[in-house]
């Protein structure tokens, strides 16, 4: 397989070490380093059961990628690599589609949020690549995962489950999806804000978990990567994923709720970050809904978890039975103790915002 994917880019297989690279669960990632040169790439798999449509998202990459060389030459961006072709994507005999990157020496990232330095180099990044892309015309952009932040069509989609689930599973679900209606005005608050047109849409990147940023051997950021999910939507889906992952010790995948929790000095640092690069660029209404952000993504993430449940695992899979269950309880456990601190939140948004400048 590699002999022929390499030679599209012009390499030579057995010239190269070529290993499994990092813990992304959709798209396949392999890092080749050359045997007796200093070159080193990223090559990668699009997993076209979710991207159904690649091209997308190189055309979406490379008018980013030709709007920030233009505007921002210093920026590091990286992008994909042409074939001998001319083509950013290359289509295998196997029916998958490839693409390489070069590799950025001396660069690392990491899997999990151990440091408030972390979350604020993080959150200063993903906030970076969007204000840099401001003046960016949007609708050139392809959406790659069509309503993927969508609350409203999450809801929507869950109510529709829980009307056809078997009785089983509604009954071991009940007190999530009970959690579900409880909050259902997180819903309906993200369908007044999109409906009405309150806060505009922005180039975001969708999918700002800590793996998805390069830092430096300091642990300093460098940039995003990973742009697959970048496409039109809003800022609040970049900060609330960010509350979602980096919040908590646990993750999403721990079934001990008692080790959730929220580190108000990681929220304090996330603002911090992100503020230190696109305050100036936020609306008033923007501002209004940053602690929102949490609520959003936390919930949505639950939904969609109770709503594979509901649904046979249709969606994520399981590794054991109930596995979407725990993961749901898990997120509405996070919420729960997201909202008590919400005063609190609230009161570091302010004073971060009207810090001097």
């Amino acid at each position: 397989m590699f002999n022929d994917i390499l030679k599209s880019f012009d390499l030579k297989a057995q010239e190269y070490h070529i290993q499994p690279f990092g813990e992304g669960l959709i798209n396949r990632t392999w890092k080749i380093s050359g045997i007796e040169n200093n070159n080193e790439f990223i090559l990668q798999q699009i997993n076209t059961n979710v991207f159904k449509t690649p091209f997308d998202i190189a055309e979406n990459t490379n008018k980013i990628g030709g709007y920030l060389s233009k505007h921002y030459p210093d920026y590091l961006f990286v992008s994909a690599l042409p074939s001998n072709n001319g083509d950013f994507i290359v289509k295998h005999t196997d029916g998958e589609y490839y693409r390489l990157f070069p590799y950025v020496k001396n660069s690392v990232t990491i899997n999990t949020v151990l440091t408030r330095d972390e979350a604020f180099e993080a959150a200063r990044q993903f906030a970076k690549f969007t204000n840099l892309l401001a003046g960016f015309n949007i609708t050139e952009l392809n959406y790659t995962l069509s309503g993927f932040h969508d609350l409203t069509s999450r809801f929507e989609e869950f109510k529709r489950v829980v009307k056809k689930a078997d009785t089983e599973r509604l009954t071991k679900a009940k007190t999530a999806i009970e959690s579900a209606f409880e909050h259902q005005d997180i819903a309906e608050t993200h369908q007044s804000l999109t409906e009405d047109e309150l806060i505009p849409l922005r180039v975001v990147h969708h999918d700002t978990k800590i793996s998805n940023i390069l830092f430096d051997t300091d642990h300093k950021g460098l940039c995003v990567i990973d742009l697959d999910t970048v496409m039109p939507g809003y800022y609040i889906s970049d900060v609330g994923d960010m509350m979602r992952t980096y919040l908590s010790p646990a993750n999403e995948e721990e079934q001990d709720f008692s080790k959730i929790e929220i580190r108000e000095d990681f929220f304090t640092a996330i603002v911090e970050g992100y503020l230190s690069e696109m305050s100036v660029n936020l609306t008033d209404a923007e501002r209004s809904l940053f602690v929102y952000s949490g609520n959003l993504m936390i919930y949505m993430q639950a939904i969609r978890f109770l709503t594979d449940y509901l649904n046979n695992d249709v969606y994520y899979g399981a590794q054991y039975p109930g596995h979407n269950l725990i993961r749901a309880q898990n997120q509405f456990t996070l919420l729960d103790k997201y909202i008590k601190a919400e005063d609190k939140f609230q009161q570091i948004v302010f004073s971060t915002q009207n810090q001097p400048k």
